[in-house]
């Protein structure tokens, strides 16, 4: 390789890199408390006072057991669903009388007065486009 600085230089400069990070790692290790502390427990060593969750439920329970079922409906609420799903599906019979009153009627028997469509497929398999010029734009 091409270095820029001649190889004794770039050995020192190597050197001191190595001494300030195996410095800075000794600086951690004789810096780092002898043992650490736990959650709610002071520094100076003293424990503070556990708290007390009253509602607390374990994640665990409520991911075995699944979420509590939803409250009984009471009478009033059945029959006032009772009455909504009533009206839905009356509405909904109502829109499709509508829908089929503003239907034409078609007599089966009736002779259709539109010809069947030409195959545009076969014959643009047999007759295949030209290739576009080479001037045209793409798009």
């Amino acid at each position: 390789m091409n270095w820029s600085m001649p190889r004794p230089v770039l050995q020192v400069v190597a050197g001191g890199l190595v001494l300030i990070a195996v410095g800075s790692f000794s600086l951690g290790v004789a810096n780092a408390p002898s043992r650490g502390r736990l959650p709610g427990e002071r520094a100076d060593g003293s424990k503070a006072a556990p708290i007390e969750a009253v509602e607390a439920v374990p994640l665990s329970q409520e991911r075995i057991e699944g979420p509590p079922p939803p409250p009984e409906p009471t009478p009033e609420e059945l029959a006032r669903l009772e009455a909504e799903k009533k009206a839905r599906e009356e509405a909904a019979a109502a829109a499709r009388l509508a829908e089929q009153a503003a239907l034409p009627k078609v007599d089966p028997a009736a002779p259709t007065t539109q010809a069947p469509q030409p195959d545009r497929v076969g014959d643009i398999l047999a007759n295949p486009p030209p290739p576009p010029a080479a001037e045209d734009p793409p798009f």
